[in-house]
């Protein structure tokens, strides 16, 4: 009797990596969550940070900004990184790169320093997640590439989540150091497993130049473009002389790095794949997807944390049934579509629709909302996602030729990067907004004719006069505390107008499924063979 899996080397024939198949989905969805966690863990502990290094809360933001910025430039060259190196190579190395630079940055003492270690991590981090996902999509055969997307979905799924989760208890419980160290440990299994088990393209060749043009020209327009996006609420965008920089410059070198792209010989991204309209029409629609994901899981721990009271790891505990339910229900759609050989989008517009109706259910929150009141929601919101991602990745790239399927991955994965950043940054700038038209529309209904504003108003008064203080004072403290609760309210507001935000905008994507092809579970896989 066969064993399950090869000894403890090197997979290299076809049969080893078969059977090995599940040994490195998992490792490669390992290597994965520590860079997605990576992206949000240092939220919690930037108050710490500030103390420890002596920086300001704009400074400090570079600490996030710098390892996204590096993140997104490495993606969409991964693919030809990947065949310079060799994919194995490529993987493990930047495996060694982002645990070291870990290690750098919980040793780091300086502002300088710790920036400077985030954007090497980022650049060791960027090229995880599309290398896995190619992978995967030559390991598994057709059938069961279900499974294998399940699992890398369910840590694509859960990572952005652990993050302040894993980062507010670790803070908490030892220094903000050990949100890196932590790391280490994680990432030298996944080097020992990456190097045992992930096995090398069978596609793609090595370029016989260097495009280094199209590095500058991509690094400029990508790095200005994260930038402009991390900062933008913060500079109140378009007042800003900087973001309006950020912004022609960032434009300015896309446009002359396509220009470069479409005539250099071997250029680092192949931009010909966009001639596959339903390579195109799915990046659009990744694009929106990635909003959706990383826009909820930014504003539900600011409302839960905000105006609940709840901690990081209540919030945490709050989005592990979504989570969890993400995972289930790609397992079970992964394994479902080649028996039932259904239409893809009819999958897609299900998840879609179950996706839109969880938002309408966050929109239903209060501020006396608890745990039970989130876990209905939450799972459907992981039902909707997980049945939209296996079968908009297999829209993505299972037409397409097996030697494109790396640098497609690095591209769309990109573009749902960006989406998540366009997410988190529209969604930042409309609750402001949101809060302030809400919160100026309750005042019109406020005034000390208002028989119910009155009311409430002398029962504050008398509250504070309670405690002792004098009429003056209670009055003053009164109104602050009228304040707070018109805030309160016109904040939840904004936070139900975002929910419903949120659905409108994958609803609004699903008539791009028109454009695609009719499309079935019908990918070739490299390992059909076996």
């Amino acid at each position: 009797m066969k064993p399950i899996a090869p000894s403890l080397r090197r997979v290299q024939t076809p049969e080893e990596i078969y059977r090995a198949r599940i040994l490195i989905a998992m490792t490669v969805t390992l290597a994965s969550v520590l860079e997605l966690v990576d992206t949000s863990i240092v939220n919690v502990a930037v108050p710490h940070m500030m103390g420890s290094l002596g920086a300001t809360l704009d400074e400090i933001t570079w600490v996030s900004t710098g390892y996204v910025v590096a993140n997104v430039i490495v993606l969409p060259i991964s693919s030809w990184l990947a065949n310079w190196f060799g994919r194995r190579n490529y993987f493990a190395l930047s495996i060694m790169l982002f645990v070291f630079s870990s290690f750098m940055c919980g040793n780091a003492d300086t502002l300088g320093g710790l920036v400077f270690w985030r954007i090497v991590q980022g650049l060791g981090g960027g090229g995880l997640i599309s290398t896995a996902q190619a992978t995967l999509f030559e390991t598994f055969p057709p059938e069961e590439a279900g499974t294998g997307m399940a699992i890398f979905g369910l840590g694509i799924m859960t990572g952005p989540m652990l993050g302040p989760t894993l980062g507010g208890y670790i803070t908490d419980a030892a220094s903000w150091p050990w949100i890196f160290y932590i790391n280490i440990p994680l990432g030298a299994i996944a080097l020992l497993l990456a190097l045992m088990y992930v096995p090398e393209q069978k596609f793609g060749s090595r370029a016989e130049e260097v495009d280094f043009a199209g590095l500058l020209l991509l690094t400029i327009s990508i790095g200005c473009l994260q930038t402009m996006l991390e900062r933008g609420g913060k500079l109140d965008w378009w007042a800003s002389r900087e973001i309006i920089a950020y912004a022609m410059t960032s434009v300015s070198a896309m446009a002359l790095f396509v220009w470069n792209e479409l005539r250099h010989p071997h250029p680092i991204v192949d931009l010909r794949i966009l001639k596959n309209g339903q390579f195109a029409v799915s990046l659009v629609f990744g694009f929106v997807v990635g909003a959706a994901l990383f826009s909820v899981v930014f504003v539900f721990p600011v409302y839960a944390q905000t105006l609940i009271g709840f901690t990081a790891w209540d919030t945490g505990m709050a989005v592990l049934p979504g989570a969890i339910a993400s995972g289930v229900t790609m397992a079970i759609v992964g394994k479902m579509i080649p028996k039932l050989k259904v239409d893809l989008r009819l999958l897609v517009v299900m998840g879609g629709l179950i996706f839109a109706y969880s938002m309408w259910s966050h929109s239903l929150f209060t501020v006396q909302s608890g745990a039970d009141d989130f876990f209905w929601p939450m799972v459907l919101r992981g039902v909707g996602l997980g049945m939209v991602f296996i079968p908009l990745n297999n829209l993505a790239l299972g037409d397409l030729p097996p030697q494109q399927i790396a640098p497609a991955s690095g591209l769309y994965a990109l573009l749902r990067q960006l989406g998540g950043s366009v997410g988190i940054a529209s969604s930042a700038t409309l609750f402001s907004q949101f809060q302030e038209s809400n919160r100026g529309e309750m005042l019109h209904h406020i005034s000390q004719f208002t028989d119910a504003a009155t009311h409430r108003l002398a029962q504050l008064e008398q509250l504070m006069r309670s405690h002792g203080h004098s009429e003056a004072v209670s009055h003053q403290k009164a109104l602050m505390l009228l304040d707070g609760m018109l805030r309160k309210q016109a904040a939840m507001l904004a936070f139900e107008h975002l929910f419903l935000a949120f659905g409108v905008m994958m609803l609004a994507a699903l008539p791009l499924l028109l454009l695609m092809r009719r499309s079935q579970f019908n990918r070739q896989g490299p390992v059909a063979d076996h």
